[in-house]
């Protein structure tokens, strides 16, 4: 980090200020009611999705933006969703916390509401709201869910780092950024500007905004760190993430449930009892039906038992398109919460492993896809799309490769091919 290398030290006036803290949809910031607009908006209808990303339309980003507390004003022609980082950092929380869900099939997945998430949801009180939020952007909000890049290497640690570093130098009389190209570059590229929104719809930064410039997205003036963004900052930097063997145990495993960051919290803000229920993912027996494909006109059709393993799957694909077994793969795919997951061959040195991972552990939803890369120096990489889930068949113990279509590609083709 180049900018600081200080540290935010808890006080007495932090603990005062976190003891008194009342929260409710006007404050502290605008999160929960922006958040409680677009959760209802998108309750209210079903958006469509990018196949690609799972990224809300952009025809709809205006009219959301509309209904923020705080609308953004823009320069642009074609704005995307990360002009909007007020806009980007909400989804991000949406998705992230499990309320928001993509259903449908390719090539038209929509963007819906967990109702059983949400009924949790629904039995919190506001403060529980905001803590729950909290920890789905520090403990959950991998990048990429919001259509940023770097997900496998994303640092829960570091990401906090850099938030504190930005609140430490917006302490006092705040940081001006409109004449600071170093400053402006930096909080761009961490935490990021959807990074700052957020920041700002918490209530922990005071955010000058500037005037709109053609071509310009969202313009800053200046930042200010408030009373409340330094002292939940000092109490984060002083607990949880001030010993990096908890930190490196929440980046090695996404916890199963909300409530982490409530010890820290809990002793200042009683009124944080309760926390989000999110279903758990269960194994789902059965007989999948897969459709294997290595471009539009080359596929193969692929019934398994839900109790064999990726591996096996693996090598089904293999034996279905005729290729040696003599390279290393993974498995990727996108979980409920948007995040890309890996499966990973079992002679790679990081799991989890194909060897250990059922085919009905894995959350696809019918129509969904994973991607099977085979061969990290060729690169074959094969669409695997779960068209259905049939009961259990007793006389299927095994895979089968039912149909295909296209005649398999030479794995090892000449150069002058």
């Amino acid at each position: 980090m180049f900018w600081s290398d200080q540290k935010l030290e808890w006080t007495g006036e932090h603990e005062r200020t976190l003891r008194a803290l009342a929260v409710d949809e006007d404050g502290p910031g605008t999160v929960l009611h922006d958040f409680q607009m677009l959760l209802s908006y998108v309750r209210e209808r079903e958006l469509p999705v990018s196949k690609a990303h799972q990224l809300p339309p952009l025809q709809a980003l205006p009219e959301i933006n509309a209904r923020l507390a705080h609308p953004v004003t823009l320069g642009l022609k074609r704005p995307q969703l990360k002009s909007y980082p007020h806009i980007q950092g909400l989804y991000l929380l949406l998705r992230a916390s499990g309320l928001g869900c993509i259903r449908g099939a390719p090539p038209k997945p929509v963007l819906a509401i967990n109702e059983v998430v949400y009924n949790s949801w629904s039995g919190l009180n506001p403060t529980e709201h905001y803590f729950t939020l909290l920890e789905t952007w520090l403990l959950r909000g991998y990048p990429e869910i919001a259509g940023e890049q770097g997900t496998r290497f994303h640092s829960i640690g570091r990401y906090h780092q850099d938030c504190a570093a930005l609140i430490y130098l917006a302490l006092g009389d705040g940081l001006p950024v409109a004449d600071n190209d170093r400053i402006g570059w930096y909080f761009r590229y961490s935490p990021g500007l959807y990074g700052v929104a957020l920041l700002e719809l918490f209530g922990f930064l005071s955010v000058e905004h500037g005037r709109s410039q053609e071509g310009q997205g969202w313009q800053v003036e200046r930042m200010v760190s408030t009373p409340l963004g330094a002292a939940v900052f000092a109490l984060l930097s002083e607990g949880l993430f001030g010993d990096w063997r908890k930190v490196c145990d929440l980046e090695d495993t996404l916890p199963e449930s909300f409530g982490v960051l409530q010890p820290a919290f809990q002793p200042y803000v009683p009124a944080w009892r309760n926390n989000l229920s999110l279903p758990a993912w269960t194994f789902r027996e059965g007989v999948y039906m897969f459709k294997v494909s290595l471009g539009r006109d080359l596929w193969r059709r692929i019934a398994i038992p839900g109790d064999v393993t990726l591996d096996t799957l693996a090598y089904t694909i293999l034996d279905a398109f005729e290729f040696d077994y003599d390279h290393l793969y993974h498995f990727s795919y996108r979980n409920q919460f948007g995040v890309q997951t890996y499966v990973n061959h079992p002679d790679m040195d990081d799991g989890p492993w194909a060897a250990e991972v059922l085919v009905g552990d894995v959350p696809l939803q019918e129509g969904q896809s994973m991607t099977y890369l085979y061969d990290f120096g060729d690169r074959w990489e094969f669409d695997v799309t779960l068209e259905r889930v049939d009961p259990v068949d007793a006389t299927i113990t095994d895979p089968i490769i039912l149909e295909g279509h296209g005649e398999a590609p030479e794995q090892y083709p000449s150069w002058s091919e």
